[in-house]
């Protein structure tokens, strides 16, 4: 089985102090650990200057407008614990849309449930097929890790491709982006996540609840993983609440929307 690792937000051998930033400690001075310092007060996070514009160059998105409540719900699905289920029961409830973020090893092993992620509306995202560090391959092995992924999504749910990708772990470079870009495929990173990847490590319902309260912002992204109970227990009552803030839910899509709108404004 396929072990689902955090994004890597936290990791022992760099430090992040402020905004989300290239690591100089880094082994390969153009590999990136998205990461960043927490959104608090409702103020979105900031990517900084540098990072933005190679962001912006290659259409890859973090977070929507500062401006517009609303939220952005994604979840990174390396292998099944038994809590996705309930998931998209709350997501059907309270009519909140998603993207899904699998991998090779979750199409092949947990095909009901990506079945109905689709029969349900919800986005399909490209984890990869095999979760490897994306900034250590070929531009011919990144190719394949995506084409692999959608040709067999194609065979379990006859969705021909994928457009948005996430690299594991949220290690990149450059190249990764424009790999993607050339063979159409946008990534989308976060601006909403925490340390929730541990199947065998619950915190409780409350951890994860106080964590997406205090870190919600307009246009959050939200980063989740599937195998925690802590995040299923969490969903119905932390969707409740942000619509009793004024918050709604939208897709992908609409946030693709939404930034060549602002990127059209920029130009004009």
């Amino acid at each position: 089985m396929m072990e689902q690792h955090g994004p890597g937000i936290l990791m022992a051998a760099f430090v992040i102090v402020v905004g989300l930033a290239f690591n100089p400690f880094a082994a390969h001075a153009d590999e990136f650990h998205w990461g960043f310092k927490k959104a608090i007060n409702g103020e979105p996070p900031n990517a900084g200057a540098a990072l933005e514009s190679m962001l912006n160059e290659y259409g890859a998105i973090y977070k929507g407008k500062p401006d517009e409540k609303i939220v952005y719900l994604t979840f990174d699905n390396g292998y099944e614990n038994g809590e996705t289920e309930s998931i998209l029961d709350t997501l059907e409830k309270e009519d909140a849309p998603a993207t899904f973020f699998l991998t090779g090893h979750y199409l092949k092993s947990a095909a009901p449930l990506v079945k109905r992620m689709v029969k349900d509306g919800h986005g399909i995202g490209n984890h990869s097929y095999d979760h490897p560090n994306m900034a250590k391959l070929s531009p011919e092995k990144m190719q394949d890790e995506w084409e692999k992924f959608d040709a067999l999504l194609e065979e379990t749910t006859g969705i021909k491709r994928t457009v948005y990708a996430r690299p594991p772990e949220g290690i990149f470079n450059e190249q990764v982006l424009a790999v993607g870009n050339s063979l159409g495929y946008r990534h989308i990173f976060w601006s909403v996540a925490f340390i929730d990847w541990y199947a065998d490590k619950p915190k409780g319902r409350d951890f994860a609840y106080n964590e997406l309260m205090n870190q919600l912002h307009p246009g959050a992204v939200i980063l989740m993983h599937t195998v925690s109970s802590d995040n299923s227990q969490a969903l119905p009552d932390f969707i409740r609440d942000a619509k009793k803030q004024g918050y709604t839910f939208g897709s992908l899509d609409d946030l693709v929307m939404e930034y060549e709108d602002i990127q059209l404004g920029y130009a004009q």
